[in-house]
Formats: C-alpha cells, structure tokens, sequence
C-alpha cells in the first residue's frame, strides 16, 4: 500500500501574507472549515506573536476545527514560542512551528551569526517547544541556498532535541527540480536519525518551478507538502494545493497518497479568490476558468470524440461541472455541431458546412459567439422567445441605491427596479428580476484596460446554471453598463431547454 503524503496549508499564514489580501478572524475561520472539508491534514493558522489578530485567529481556528492538525508559527524565540503555546491551547491537536535561517546569507548577512551559534539557537528553540506540545516542527528557512553539510548537521540535531518534521524550504524559488530533490535525497542519505522525522516541502514560484520542486521532493523521500490554495502567497507565490494533490493522482508511479477529497477543490479555490479578493489567472492549472477550456478545431473534435484525447483530469474530479467548447475562429465544424445541437438545430453534410463557412466570416470579426449569433446564422434568431436585449439603465442613490433596467426578451417590453448595496448590484438585480434566470454570479471580475481616468473597463462574469458555467463580457468607460451587458451576455448563452428550468 502507498505511503501517505500529509497536505500542510498554509494559506492562512504564508498565502495571507499577500499585500492586500488579509481576511479578519470570521473568514479565515470559514477557510479553515472548507479546508477541513477538503481534507487536509495541517493547518498553518497564523503566526500568533505578529499581531493580537493573528493570536486570535488561531485560538478562534482552533475551536472551530476538529479533524485537521492546527500549527502555529514562531521564530526560534522563547516568548514566539510561548505565544504560539498560549494560541494553541483550545487545539485537538497542536503544533508549533520554530525555525531560523539556515543559509550563508541568512546567517552571515540577515542574522549576523555563526553556523554554530545557529545550530545551539535551533536545538534550543525544539527543545523549548517540546515544553509545551509533542508535535514541533522545525524549519530550515533558505534551505534551498544552504551548505549541504550543515544542513544536514542542524537536521540531525534538531530531530535529536525532539522535532517530529522536518521543513526544508526553498524559501526564494531558488531550485531547480533535480537540485531540490538532491537536497532531499542528502538528507534522507545523510543524517542518521532522519527516520525519527517527516521531511516537509515548503517551496516558492519565484522561478516559477514550485510544484516542480515539491513533486521532486516527494519522490526522494517527503512526505509532508506545504501549500497554498491557488498558489498564494508571498511575492510570488508558494506551491499550489490542487497541482500537487493532482499531479499525484494522475501519476501512479508516485506511490504516495493524500486525504483530499478532490471534488472539493474548485469551490475551496473559488471561496479563498473570493474572500482575499484575489482573482484566479484565467490559464491557472486545475482551477483556471480556462483550465478545461478547448477552443482550438482539433482539440474540439478530439474531446468530443474521447474527452482523455486532450484532458488528463475529468474536470469532475476536481468539482468543475464539465469541459467548455468555446466558439472562436480557431474552431472546427465538430465544435459548431455540438453548439448548434443544444440550441436545437440539427444541420448534417452540406448544410453544416455552408453555415461553418458563414461562422468562420463572423468568428474572424466577433471575439464573443453567442445564442443569437449562432440562431442567426441558420436563420432562427426570431424565433428565440428567450434572448434579452439590454435597453435603458439608470440608477440613483438617496440613502439607498436604486436602479431601474428595461429590457426586451423575444418580443415583449420588461422594465424593472431593484434596490442594491451599490449601482451594479442593483442594476444585477433589476435584471434579474424581469428575466428570471435562476443562476449563481459565480466570478465577476473587472479590469481597466487603458490608462486615464477615462478608463475602459473590461468586465467577466462566469455564471452557473445547472451545474454548467456560462460566461458574459462586456468593455465600456461605464463599469456599471458594462457589468449589465456581461450579465446579459451571459445569460444569452444559455441554451432555451436549460434557461426554463430552476
């Protein structure tokens, strides 16, 4: 039987660290419960003697919590130490994390000390902790640059003194793969007592190759992953939950495994872009809104024909509802079959090639096809009771926002108000209410793209209809209209037969 790899999250403690992004104690509470539910194993919830908000979130986090490991950071320092000691006293199961810099730049430049005076101050530092848990955790910090001797040294005599992991971070992104897992492979090697201890990863993107460098780590011997829900993290980033968890279950030769359940990752990764108000790239790996994405004619046909001819992952596996055929002018006849089908309109042989002909003109002139350009194309859009034409859009603030929207779906006139907590969730609203979609506004993202303060701001939404996203855009200088016409985008892509149903 496989050996089992221990997940670390640290995306309430590193991730956090990310300018802008911090969650007060409520939300990192609700984190901490999805990432229970997700199944890891550590959480990293704080760094207690930073901040009296940091102290309390991890006391908070670790009553509201059961199942998951709560670890609590300090430096090797006597009071860190009993401050994280204090934070964790409600936890079912503790940790302290202690460490000091290990690298000549570390200690000569940053800690203006000595090899020797490192490794007394981080015997010293596991031996306090153990005072107060059995469960330290000793960190290497800068491992990545350090002497591969005397980081084998301080490794065997930390665990000597009582640490039960041991991290080995590549703290700035340093490593190459084959180097990190060198490191690894020294240690495992090299240090007598290294069966006394589970050696962790904790590796950063600085270059890019932070998955890379854990997965080596893991095939020379880690068994614990420090990570981050969607790669979060200081400067740029540390290594990402959902790419280790995986790449580990697609390869198999990787004889090690995790306690997570994976249908739960899209939406952990979506509830924590939501909370730290960070969007997800588009082209992320796993939970990318592109992720499972096909756009290109050849890729189209093959994932129709057997969706493993492109896709390694069945984006069920991960929570996500279903591959997206996106119509482009990079798309074949196979993609525009499928798409016409779920409108209703079945076209074979010379019929279906005269009209790919016609949507290959448009597609090269049009960025977005959508419903009615698709119903256009074959001569239907009149009969499309359900397609909504954005009309007049107004609002207004006295104590409250107010908006009033009118719109036109098939042949009749709507005209709605709404009240909302600022103009676009009001105008949103509005819409709603004439055109009852039954959807969730999953992402709603906005972003200007010119200078000025006449900025055109381009807006994406993704909406979520029966399980199966549908995605709205939209540019104008005014973000409120462009919100209501992404809206309406995407709603006007959601097929008859799914836009009647709850």
């Amino acid at each position: 039987m496989s050996e089992k790899l221990w997940i670390f999250d640290t995306t309430l403690r590193d991730g956090e660290q990310v300018p802008g992004c911090q969650l007060n104690t409520q939300e990192k509470i609700v984190v901490a419960k999805a990432l229970e539910e997700l199944g890891v194993d550590i959480i990293e919830a704080g760094f207690p003697i930073s901040s009296p908000g940091d102290f309390n979130s991890v006391l908070e986090i670790s009553k509201a919590v059961s199942n998951p490991i709560i670890c609590a950071l300090s430096r090797a320092v006597e009071k860190d130490i009993e401050v994280a000691a204090q934070s964790l006293k409600f936890a079912k199961k503790g940790r302290i994390h202690t460490g000091i810099g290990v690298s000549p730049y570390h200690i000569q430049f940053k800690l203006r000390s000595t090899p020797e005076d490192i490794i007394a101050r981080g015997v010293a530092a596991v031996k306090f902790a153990r005072r107060f848990v059995d469960d330290v955790e000793f960190y290497a910090e800068d491992a990545g640059r350090a002497d591969e001797d005397f980081l084998n040294k301080i490794i065997e005599e930390v665990i000597k003194a009582g640490a039960t992991v041991v991290n080995i971070p590549d703290t700035t992104g340093y490593c190459l793969p084959e180097q990190y897992g060198a490191i690894i492979a020294s240690l495992r090697n090299n240090v007598p007592n290294i069966d006394k201890a589970i050696i962790a990863t904790h590796c950063h993107n600085d270059l890019g190759m932070a998955t890379a460098n854990t997965v080596s780590g893991v095939q020379h011997g880690a068994r614990q992953v420090e990570v981050t829900i969607n790669g979060i993290g200081e400067r740029a980033g540390n290594t990402s939950l959902e790419e280790v968890v995986m790449a580990i279950k697609c390869h198999k030769s990787i004889d090690v495994h995790t306690e997570i359940v994976t249908p739960r990752i899209y939406n952990t990764s979506r509830l924590v872009s939501k909370l730290m108000n960070m969007p997800v790239q588009p082209n992320k790996a796993i939970v990318g809104r592109n992720a499972f994405a096909h756009s290109s004619g050849i890729h189209q046909d093959g994932v129709l024909k057997h969706r493993e001819n492109y896709e390694i992952i069945d984006p069920k596996d991960v929570g996500v509802g279903e591959s997206t055929i996106v119509l482009t002018a990079r798309s074949g006849r196979a993609a525009l079959k499928h798409h016409l089908d779920a409108l209703g309109v079945e076209l074979e042989g010379e019929a279906l090639r005269e009209v790919y002909e016609e949507f290959l003109i448009l597609a090269d002139s049009k960025r977005d096809i959508g419903r009615k350009d698709l119903l256009g194309l074959v001569g239907k859009y009149v009969e499309d009771s359900n397609f909504i034409e954005l009309g007049k859009v107004s609002y207004s603030s006295n104590g409250t926002i107010q908006a009033q929207v009118s719109l036109k779906i098939g042949n009749e006139e709507h005209t709605s108000t709404a009240h909302g907590n600022g103009p676009v969730d009001a105008v949103l609203k509005a819409i709603e209410k004439s055109a009852k979609p039954a959807v969730e506004l999953e992402e709603f993202l906005i972003q200007a793209i010119t200078h000025g303060s006449d900025d055109v701001a381009k807006v994406h939404m993704r909406l979520i209809k029966g399980d199966k996203p549908y995605y709205g855009f939209a540019s104008h200088t005014d973000i409120v209209l462009a919100s209501a016409q992404a809206f309406v985008d995407a709603l006007n892509k959601i097929p008859v037969k799914e836009y009647a149903t709850a």
